[in-house]
């Protein structure tokens, strides 16, 4: 059953969708398209409006890709279609409580 839901993937490096639709339900299908890759997913969580969900499994440690850009490394394992955000990610731009390359 395909979805009416709208989400956006603009790398197929990315390891992360954003929903643009107002909200979707834990348990709904998404297929998600970018260039010539889909990723068909199950949610876990129900995802709102700008949010990210996992569009493949990331390990623990692993960077997260959104955008074609790293956003940050996931704090634990993280299936696809669970909900990605502070709870399970930890941002790497900006910190000023860790020296990068120093």
């Amino acid at each position: 059953m395909e979805s009416t839901y709208r989400v956006v993937m603009m790398k197929p490096i990315d390891k992360v969708a954003v929903v643009l639709s107002n909200s979707i339900p834990a348990g709904t299908h998404v297929a998600v398209t970018c260039q010539e890759h889909t990723f068909e997913v199950n949610l876990k969580d129900t995802i709102e409006f700008g949010h990210k969900f996992a569009v493949v499994p990331i390990q623990k440690g692993e960077d997260i890709l959104k955008y074609g850009e790293v956003i940050g490394a996931a704090v634990r394992d993280i299936d696809a279609g669970e909900h990605v955000h502070v709870h399970n990610l930890e941002g790497k731009r900006g910190r000023g409580d860790k020296v990068v390359n120093g």
